[in-house]
């Protein structure tokens, strides 16, 4: 089993053509400096180090990073696994903070850049400056190195909200509005493939071909009783190909520090 397919091995078939793409650069066999921004918990960095990556997450939740000290520390691999906290758009500020010394969570060896991989899942929807963030990042790989995007779809969030029932919501987010102004919480970016391409290269980075994640999985009921297996293979089928991708739930790209 690769890299990819061990850090995946817990997750739905709906991330599967997310974590395909990522198996060619994890899955290569050598260990690799990963840098996961919003990693929170360790959902994904403690996989990793299991499979021999040294990663390191910057989050700014305390709480999260106590949860990652702990279950990095549980699965044995506590010293492969550095967490501090900080916000991704002030990566400059946070990683020094690592530099001959030890993180919230793990020991490190010291220096900051230079990352080989960095991972941005479900963090420009929330974050205050997209730009800000990918170019934070952008600064923080070797030359070379790749960063995996992962965001929200527009098209798909319209359709979702659509066929759940909430044709105001789908209205809303089609027209690029709040179709609830009076939510407590504020409401998350979400991105078409275009403006995605765009963010990417104006932060300096070289964009690779965009797939869509789970092109098919969230208009599943759970409780189709579709064969998980046979999800997957139609995820991997659909996940490079219009029109399809185009309405899935998120977009996945991988881009390169020229």
């Amino acid at each position: 089993m690769t890299t990819a397919s061990r850090a995946a091995e817990q997750l739905p078939a709906r991330t599967a053509a997310m974590w395909s793409a990522l198996d060619a650069v994890l899955g290569a066999g050598s260990a690799l400096r990963v840098l996961d921004v919003g990693g929170g918990s360790g959902t994904l960095a403690v996989p990793l180090a299991r499979a021999g990556h040294d990663v390191t997450v910057v989050d700014p939740s305390a709480d999260a990073l106590a949860t990652l000290r702990r279950r990095a520390e549980t699965a044995g691999v506590g010293a492969r696994v550095r967490g501090v906290q900080g916000d991704g758009d002030l990566l400059h500020e946070v990683l020094p903070a690592l530099t001959g010394g030890t993180g919230a969570c793990g020991t490190g060896d010291g220096g900051d850049g230079g990352y080989d991989v960095a991972l941005c899942h479900s963090v420009l929807e929330v974050v205050d400056d997209p730009a800000t963030t990918l170019r934070e990042i952008a600064g923080a790989l070797r030359p070379g190195g790749l960063v995996s995007v992962a965001t929200t779809n527009r098209a798909g969030a319209v359709l979702t909200r659509a066929l759940s029932g909430h044709p105001r919501e789908a209205l809303g987010l089609l027209e690029g509005r709040d179709a609830e102004p009076g939510r407590a919480r504020p409401v998350r970016r979400r991105f078409d493939p275009a403006g995605l391409l765009a963010l990417v290269e104006e932060a300096g980075l070289r964009p690779g071909r965009w797939r869509g994640v789970a092109v098919v999985a969230d208009l599943l009921e759970s409780a189709s009783g579709a064969d998980p297996d046979a999800i997957r293979a139609v995820e991997l089928a659909l996940a490079e190909v219009s029109p399809y991708r185009d309405v899935a739930t998120g977009l996945h790209l991988l881009a390169e520090r020229p």
